[in-house]
């Protein structure tokens, strides 16, 4: 099924019809069944969403949305805000349009059921293989692992 793609702002080396491919090879590779829908928004908006749908009035770079099980076909939707995509890919020596699928990917496997908070890591694994089979640079679990791990690690200097 053909994904839907709306892009608010647009994003640098990156087509609504490129992304809908994009999503269209991820949803093969993660056995996603149904329509999906996409946003591309700003943060203002992802405040607004995450507010209503989570009670967190804070921006966040991506929300996923299950279809509810009634409605047969339709997986659900993602919005990804492009001002946090922009700032995270600086940040990551990558371009916004990589950042942008890094996060549509996230999404995605949210809306196949997967969730890294409570799987013990199941997603995070399928997400690192299809993040390498679609020629993405790190994902978004990874990166936040290893945030982690550089503050565990983190050495507290002494009081001398």
């Amino acid at each position: 099924m053909q994904p839907t793609v709306v892009f608010k702002r647009r994003v640098p080396g990156l087509s609504e019809r490129k992304l809908a491919e994009f999503i269209s090879e991820a949803c093969e590779h993660i056995r996603l069944m149904g329509a999906v829908t996409v946003l591309i928004t700003d943060s203002k908006e992802m405040i607004v969403l995450n507010g209503r749908f989570r009670g967190k009035a804070r921006a966040t770079d991506v929300l996923s949305f299950p279809g509810p099980s009634f409605i047969d076909g339709f997986a659900g939707d993602i919005a990804v805000s492009l001002d946090i995509a922009n700032r995270t890919a600086r940040a990551m020596g990558h371009s916004t349009s990589a950042e942008v699928r890094i996060l549509v990917l996230h999404g995605l496997i949210h809306l196949a059921g997967y969730d890294h908070e409570s799987d013990r890591g199941e997603m995070t694994r399928l997400e690192g293989r299809l993040r390498r089979k679609l020629s993405l640079p790190a994902g978004l679990i990874e990166r936040t692992a290893a945030k982690k791990g550089e503050m565990r690690n983190r050495r507290v200097p002494s009081k001398t």
